[in-house]
């Protein structure tokens, strides 16, 4: 598994925001978007440091401006996560895990018959 770094919910806030975008942002912009919080640009240019040192964003200097972008897609930090999520609670086992969650009731009788089908689909395409 790749190295795997949970974020925080405010950088998480952050990330969904440069994926959304798709496009290069600078502190400002970010400040803008998230003007409602009232971080400063300090705070701000701390998560974006935080972000760049788990990977999953990187940082090009022009002139006086930093401008990040997404080095991970959502989709590949979701799965990154969903593996550290299986490796530290369930000891990497999915059974663990969807157990866990039928018995607590949040899988219900149609959920299982979807998974079913989806593992019965996903064995034919490999």
């Amino acid at each position: 598994m790749e190295k795997f770094e949970k974020t925080s919910d405010s950088e998480m806030d952050i990330m969904k925001v440069i994926w959304e975008l798709a496009t290069p942002v600078t502190i400002t912009q970010l400040l803008d978007i998230f003007e409602g919080r009232k971080w400063k640009v300090q705070t701000m240019g701390t998560f974006l440091t935080r972000l760049v040192d788990k990977g999953l964003l990187s940082v090009n200097k022009q002139k006086n401006t930093n401008y990040y972008t997404a080095a991970m897609t959502e989709q590949k930090y979701n799965q990154l996560e969903a593996q550290a999520v299986l490796s530290t609670m369930y000891d990497g086992s999915l059974k663990n895990f969807l157990s866990a969650l039928y018995v607590g009731g949040e899988i219900g009788d149609k959920d299982a018959e979807e998974l079913k089908e989806w593992f019965r689909e996903a064995r034919k395409n490999d």
